[in-house]
């Protein structure tokens, strides 16, 4: 697996909870290659661990195998994770916050994932387009 500089990595995965750990190295992979700081690269594949899992578990309500293609480039001292799926429409991104001040019990099930995300990273977009969703994650690179 050879980097270039300003290339773009792609990495098109099943939608199989399976395919996380291949991704998880494959992010480590463009992280070292790239000289990245290791907190960078593990915030990273946390929110793509999140944000798989949502998709492989709640995206595809008709079944079937599906493609999820991630892209990760450097681009402005960022490092960029754009997430793109052909599953139902869903922006993560209005999903409301959970009360934190609530007692656990009280709370609705989940949104705690996506907050973390939210934490996680320095800018999220989110658009619908030719009927696929696509999730632009990005970290900036210390």
């Amino acid at each position: 697996m050879g980097f270039e500089m300003n290339e773009e990595h792609t990495i098109v995965v099943k939608n199989q909870l399976s395919e996380l750990e291949r991704v998880s190295r494959d992010v480590e992979a463009f992280g070292e290659h790239h000289g990245l700081p290791a907190n960078t690269i593990f915030s990273v594949n946390l929110a793509l661990d999140e944000i798989l899992t949502n998709v492989i578990s709640y995206g595809y309500v008709e079944g079937g195998q599906h493609d999820i293609v991630l892209r990760l480039s450097l681009a402005a001292g960022e490092l960029v994770v754009q997430v793109e799926d052909d599953g139902r429409a869903f922006n993560p991104l209005e999903l409301r916050l959970p009360d934190m001040d609530k007692p656990l019990e009280e709370r609705p099930i989940g949104g705690l994932g996506i907050h973390l995300v939210r934490k996680l990273m320095d800018r999220l977009e989110y658009r619908r387009e030719a009927g696929r969703n696509v999730l632009v994650m990005a970290k900036a690179v210390h």
